[in-house]
C-alpha cells in the first residue's frame, strides 16, 4: 500500500473491530483507492468491509461505532467509509446485499446527535456492495481474518453491472455538483462494459483519454488533475452535462450488449 495512507488509522480500525466483535469477527478488508494506487489524503476516503459471522447485537454495534466516529474525526480527506455485513451475505453472494451497519462522514451528524437511533436504524440492503466486493476480490487487501477467497464469492456480472450503473444514473443532473467523481466514475463504468476491466477512478480517466472523443479530454484531464490534487475542479458545466448525457447513452448501449 502507498506510504501516504494513514496506517495508524487502519491499525486502530482493525483493533476496534476485534474489540467490538471478538470471536464473531470473520475479517476486515480494505478496498477503494487505498488498494488501487490512487489514495490522495486530500480527497480520498478509507474504505473498509467488516464481515461477522452473525448480526452484531446493539452493544457491539454501539461500541464499534463509537470507535469509528473517533477515528473518522482523525482521518484526512473524506474520512472513513465502512459497512458491516454477515458472512452469509458474502458466500453465497446476495444482491442487493444486506448490511448490518454502515458509516460514512455524511452520517456523522446523525450519529453524534442520536447514537442509539443510529445503531438501531442503520441497516438494510445496499447495491453498492456488489461493486465493493468485486474490487475486494480483484484488488482488495485482507487486513485480518479469513482470506478473501474464503469469504467472498464471485459477484455475478449482471449484479456488478447493475451496481455500477445505479451509481451513475443521475449523472446528468448531478455532475455539476460532483464533477470529479462523476466524470471519472462514468468512464470506469464504460470501461468495464467495453473491456471487462475493474478500474480505479484514475485508471478510468486514463482509459477515457484513450477511448473517448477529444472534445471531452479537457473535462477528463481537469477531473484527473483535481482527483490527484486538491479536489477542486474548473470545468464547463454545459460540457460536463453533455459528457454525462453521452456517457449514459454509451453505458446503456454497453449494458444491453452485455446481457
Amino acid at each position: 500500500m502507498q506510504s501516504k495512507i494513514p496506517q495508524n488509522i487502519i491499525m486502530a480500525f482493525i483493533s476496534a473491530a476485534r474489540a467490538a466483535f471478538a470471536d464473531d469477527l470473520v475479517g476486515v478488508y480494505l478496498h477503494g483507492s487505498a488498494v488501487m494506487d490512487c489514495y490522495n489524503p486530500s480527497v480520498s476516503d478509507l474504505d473498509f468491509i467488516v464481515v461477522a459471522w452473525e448480526p452484531p447485537h446493539d452493544a457491539a454495534r454501539r461500541a464499534f461505532m463509537d470507535a469509528v466516529a473517533r477515528l473518522d474525526a482523525e482521518t484526512p480527506g473524506k474520512g472513513i467509509e465502512m459497512s458491516v455485513v454477515t458472512a452469509r451475505a458474502c458466500k453465497p453472494f446476495v444482491y442487493p446485499t444486506p448490511f448490518e451497519l454502515h458509516y460514512s462522514r455524511m452520517h456523522a451528524a446523525w450519529y453524534a446527535r442520536d447514537p442509539g437511533d443510529y445503531v438501531e436504524k442503520m441497516r438494510g440492503a445496499d447495491a453498492d456492495l456488489a461493486a465493493h466486493f468485486t474490487v475486494i476480490r480483484s484488488r482488495g487487501v485482507c487486513l485480518c481474518g479469513a482470506p478473501i477467497d474464503a469469504v467472498f464469492d464471485p459477484v455475478p456480472e449482471a449484479d456488478y453491472i447493475d451496481s455500477i450503473r445505479e451509481d451513475v444514473l443521475g449523472a446528468e443532473a448531478e455532475i455539476a455538483e460532483n464533477p470529479v467523481y462523476l466524470t471519472l466514475n462514468l468512464s470506469r463504468v464504460l470501461a468495464y462494459l467495453r473491456d471487462g476491466r475493474v478500474l480505479s477512478k484514475r485508471e478510468g480517466g486514463a482509459w477515457a483519454l484513450q477511448n473517448l472523443p477529444e472534445a471531452y479530454h479537457p473535462l477528463i484531464r481537469a477531473a484527473l488533475d483535481a482527483y490527484g490534487g486538491s479536489g477542486r475542479m474548473d470545468f464547463d458545466p454545459a460540457l460536463a452535462r453533455q459528457y454525462a448525457r453521452d456517457m449514459l447513452a454509451r453505458i446503456s448501449e454497453g449494458r444491453s450488449a452485455a446481457r
